[in-house]
């Protein structure tokens, strides 16, 4: 019927497919994001009552900065869904228009033809003056299918004209709301502005410490450094071993179901963000200076418990001088590395499941009160990114 079965079928898909799951992901992605910046401005304040300033908490901004350019950039999907939703539901009320239109002609045409062909007179005396039975029952036909095709196209009026008024008024819903959007858009840009700025002054603080932060450098390195030499000593002990007693069929299914579950590991700690990341990267400080991070850290507040993030056994339980406790995890050929640990409460040889407690993560009040998990996982010698094996957040 004319163009009103294309029309309904495409606002009907404007509507479903723009708004019930675009719109409805970034909202859920939105509002991830929100509880996340939330969740960081917490582990602001804290360190805003010690009136401390350190690399951690220009990493947590740096988080806090991140979080809030894309929920900006959430912001300015949305918006152009919508906006593209009203220049397709613009389409469809000017085409339902023009349809309208041409019915209301039609319409007014066939009363005319109906009222010449009739000579005005009415239906009754129309039928009773005929010539004959046979032309009395054709102009019976007649009237009734005038009827008919009355009812229907009125019918079918009455509907675009509903379709059109529903459409306009979803064309208006859709600006408030881009209006309302709009509005957040700008105010979480005045934030991030205040906030570059938080951050470009505490790096200027920052860099008039360039001596501690050369130190805290060189320490970090000497504490990879022993680590790394865990591992190497490890993987040697256990190279030994395997020449005499090769690695168990149960161990060796774990390693395979560890592989497996690639970015699909829980965290190994129950709340917490990620500050330092994998990899080579350039000092947030000092200038031509990189750090070459072995693993992660996570940063979390208050009391935290580490947790095994897989199935596995314990196989090794060290100090290390300065740095807490590590507790390494072997599962397979695959080896977790969870770092800064007190009141460790696993012991080498213990068989673990996964989401073990293995102890705390330590933290100090004098530094918010946060607590940093230095995270690894490791194939053998091989380091890898934990972030890619870890479940998105």
């Amino acid at each position: 019927m004319r163009k009103l079965a294309v029309i309904c079928y495409l606002t009907v898909l404007i509507n479903y497919c723009v708004s019930a799951q675009s719109r409805s992901e970034l909202e859920e992605l939105r509002n991830k994001n929100l509880q996340e910046i939330e969740y960081v401005d917490k582990l602001l304040k804290n360190t805003a009552t010690e009136k401390r300033e350190n690399l951690n908490e220009l990493r947590v901004i740096g988080k806090k900065l991140s979080l809030r350019e894309k929920l900006i950039n959430e912001y300015g999907e949305e918006i152009s869904l919508l906006e593209y939703r009203i220049s397709l539901n613009r389409l469809a009320i000017e085409m339902l228009e023009q349809d309208l239109n041409s019915l209301k002609d039609e319409y007014a045409k066939s009363i005319m033809s109906a009222y010449k062909a009739t000579q005005g007179t009415p239906a009754l005396a129309f039928i009773l003056s005929s010539a004959d039975f046979n032309q009395g029952y054709k102009r019976l036909k007649y009237i009734q299918q005038v009827a008919r095709y009355r009812r229907k196209e009125s019918g079918t009026i009455e509907a675009i004209y509903v379709e059109v008024q529903s459409t306009k008024d979803r064309l208006e819903n859709d600006r408030k709301n881009i209006n309302d959007l709009k509005n957040k858009e700008e105010r979480q840009k005045q934030i991030l502005r205040n906030e570059q700025n938080r951050k470009e002054q505490l790096i200027n603080n920052l860099s008039k410490k360039e001596k501690q932060l050369k130190q805290e450098l060189d320490e970090k390195k000497r504490i990879a450094k022993q680590v790394e030499n865990e591992i190497a000593r490890l993987i040697e002990d256990e190279r030994r071993k395997s020449s005499v007693t090769p690695m168990s069929s149960e161990m060796r299914l774990i390693g395979e179901s560890f592989g497996e579950n690639r970015g699909r590991l829980p965290w190994p700690v129950d709340k917490g963000i990620i500050t330092s990341h994998f990899g080579l990267h350039q000092h947030p400080v000092l200038k031509h200076v990189t750090e070459d991070n072995i693993g992660i850290e996570i940063t979390s507040s208050g009391i935290t418990k580490a947790k095994s993030v897989y199935k596995g056994e314990v196989v090794r339980v060290f100090a290390i001088s300065g740095a807490n406790m590590a507790v390494i995890i072997r599962h397979g050929k695959y080896l977790t590395v969870y770092q800064n640990l007190v009141s460790v409460k696993v012991k080498a040889g213990d068989k673990i499941v996964l989401g073990a407690e293995l102890g705390d993560v330590f933290h100090e009040t004098g530094e918010g009160d946060k607590a940093v998990l230095k995270f690894m996982i490791y194939e053998e010698k091989t380091k890898l990114d934990p972030e890619l094996w870890l479940v998105k957040k």
